[in-house]
């Protein structure tokens, strides 16, 4: 299921009737720096910091920027709920479940990667882009 891109700002509200290259390349780091910053710590991190840095300088950073971060706080509860369920199936199997978890787990991450890339070039692009399963807890 695809998701409607949130609506613009007015022209003007934001002093900004298109975006900049800069602008672009801060929102595509806020997608793609949560690809980086997975291997060293939380994926989080990225955005945050580019919605603290820019967010307030620009609409379509901070659109993007706090997109990507409750794609990243949704991807953790995600995570956590899937090692439980993963956790108890294979106990209660006795092992067998993991011919499950392993392939499911494998697709999932390729598909979050895949989502994440999208997401980089739509900002890239200069467009919108909404993550399908986001938990929107930041506005």
């Amino acid at each position: 299921m695809t998701y409607p891109p949130p609506p613009p700002p007015p022209p003007g509200e934001y002093g900004e009737l298109s975006t900049t290259s800069e602008d672009r390349t801060w929102a595509m780091a806020a997608h793609l720096g949560a690809l980086v910053t997975a291997w060293f710590a939380l994926g989080l991190l990225a955005p945050l910091a580019v919605l603290l840095v820019q967010g307030n300088k620009s609409e379509f950073v901070r659109r993007h920027a706090t997109e990507s971060l409750n794609f990243q706080i949704s991807l953790l509860i995600y995570s956590l709920i899937g090692t439980v369920v993963a956790f108890v199936l294979t106990l209660l199997t006795l092992g067998i479940g993991l011919f499950i978890i392993v392939p499911v787990v494998i697709v999932l991450v390729v598909l979050v990667l895949i989502v994440m890339i999208m997401a980089g070039i739509a900002a890239n692009r200069g467009d919108d882009f909404r993550y399908p399963l986001n938990i929107r807890l930041i506005r």
